[in-house]
């Protein structure tokens, strides 16, 4: 049973359709407990890093997400979830949920044809092998919404990048965390194959 975080951050609905589509078994909670206890949780959301980390703190998510990366539980972090799960924002000078060492850091562009939030379709090139990526094609697109973009301490943890104005991260992890800047569950059989992946994974970096 996957767990979805639930601390009223958007797309969480449509994450489970498309669970639901693959016959994978979810529920959406907002129960500290319930997500230290799980088998994986996805770890999604849209809209600003502060008011999402208040939303956590309220309910005590913040730390039952660190309880469960500490017993090893697979994560999977989306789009606003793949930017808070590292130590600070620069979106409001916050602080995160500090899973993984780094920053989320805003595009910056002096080009006006390059807009501000990278919205819409982009490949994404794989930089490092993972049971997660399996199956990603150098063609395969996925879809994009988002001003910020993860940036971790360690390049080791950079495991694909997207092209935008910069090379930026698209997907970074560690251990038993995931975290992708795109949104696999609009992102079509690429995406769903992302999903299908994590359905599957047992949280190592190495495939079984």
């Amino acid at each position: 049973m996957i767990h979805i975080v639930d601390y009223k951050a958007g797309n969480i609905t449509s994450v489970q359709r498309a669970l639901n589509f693959l016959g994978v078994e979810s529920v959406i909670t907002a129960d500290s407990d319930s997500i230290r206890r799980a088998e994986k949780v996805i770890f999604p959301g849209v809209g600003q890093a502060a008011s999402a980390m208040k939303a956590l703190r309220e309910r005590g998510l913040d730390q039952a997400l660190r309880d469960a990366f500490a017993r090893g539980i697979p994560i999977l972090g989306i789009c606003l979830g793949a930017q808070i799960v590292l130590t600070r924002s620069e979106e409001g000078g916050t602080d995160c949920v500090d899973l993984l060492p780094g920053e989320c850091k805003r595009f910056a562009f002096s080009d006006p044809a390059l807009k501000i939030p990278h919205i819409g379709w982009n490949r994404v090139r794989l930089v490092r092998d993972h049971p997660m990526l399996r199956g990603m094609g150098p063609e395969d697109e996925f879809y994009f919404d988002h001003s910020y973009y993860p940036l971790p301490e360690d390049p080791a943890r950079i495991l694909a990048e997207c092209e935008y104005g910069i090379t930026f991260p698209a997907v970074i992890g560690s251990a038993n965390l995931i975290a992708v800047q795109f949104h696999p569950e609009k992102s079509g059989p690429a995406g769903l194959r992302i999903l299908t992946n994590f359905a599957g994974w047992n949280g190592t970096e190495k495939a079984e």
